[in-house]
Formats: C-alpha cells, structure tokens, sequence
C-alpha cells in the first residue's frame, strides 16, 4: 500500500458475518484527528461507504467526500461534533460533492454489470479485501490511494496484507 496523502481509513466488520460495516478516519495525530464514521448495513456485498471511497480514490475526485473528511470538513453522520469551518467546506464544494456520489453510483452499477476496467479491478480488490477480514481485521486505505491492505490487529501488532487489484472475472457481487 502506498503512503501517498495524510489520512488513513479504516473499515471494520463489528459482526462476525460481515453484515455490517464501521470506519474510523485519522488525519493526523492527536484527538481531533480522529473522525467516527457511521456504522451502516453491509449487507453480503461491497459496503457503500468502502465503494464509495474506491470509486473517488480510483477517480482522483478529491472534493467528495473522502477529500473533505480529510481537509476538515464535519458532516452529521460522523462523531465529531459540526464546526462552522468544516460545515463550511461541505457548502463550498456541495456540487462536487454531489457529483462525485453520482459519478460512485455509476462506476459500481458498471461494476456489478461486470466492467473491467481500472476502477472495477480497484473495487473487486475491496471486496475481496472486504470478505477476508476476520473478527478484529481492518480493511485499511490510505487517502488518496484507491489500493488497500487488509490489517490484522493485536494488542502489540499491526500488520498488513495487501490487497491487489486483479482482473475481474465475474459477477461477484
């Protein structure tokens, strides 16, 4: 996994079946920098919010949401509580925002269509990331890198295993 960018996003499985998804974003060092995330439904595919970050990492859209959590921005559904200025990113890049939540729903319907192409690789890559964590494991990106690695985590230990785009070669979803 590269180290490009400054945030590191983690998803976690709270249940043992994967039918739900967490994250947890870190912008830096320190309290503030940490960044809740909701915990939503995952159902038996790619959870929303891992398909979304892909789609705008893999696409360089960099004021949706992923590169506003990143630049400070505060929106209700995470845990930290709303700031004028991070309320205020959100404003100023509201059409980028929606534009790449629209751009997201195009590349995974293509996806599960069964495009190839390199956002589709960057995609099956995180489910199959997705499907191997195991009770404790995280499925760890780096903001902006659309590649993510699986991280098992311990009291003393964090150790990753990457997760390669490959070709797709199905319907997997």
């Amino acid at each position: 996994m590269s180290t490009v960018g400054g945030m590191r996003v983690e998803f976690t499985s709270p249940s043992e079946r994967h039918r739900l998804c967490a994250w947890t974003a870190y912008r830096g060092k320190g309290e503030r920098s940490v960044v809740p995330g909701s915990v939503m439904a995952a159902g038996a595919g790619l959870p929303h919010d891992v398909g979304q970050y892909v789609v705008e990492a893999a696409t360089g859209l960099r004021r949706g949401f992923w590169g506003l959590v990143e630049q400070g921005a505060t929106f209700k559904s995470t845990g930290r509580r709303v700031t004028k200025p991070g309320r205020a990113l959100i404003v100023t890049h509201r059409a980028e925002l929606d534009e790449a939540e629209r751009i997201a729903g195009v590349h995974l319907a293509r996806w599960r269509a069964g495009d190839a192409g390199d956002v589709a690789r960057h995609l099956t890559a995180a489910l199959d990331g997705w499907r191997m964590l195991d009770t404790g494991d995280t499925l760890v990106f780096r903001w902006p890198d659309a590649t993510g690695a699986v991280g098992q985590r311990d009291r003393t230990v964090h150790r990753l295993r990457p997760v390669v785009p490959r070709q797709f070669t199905g319907n997997r979803h």
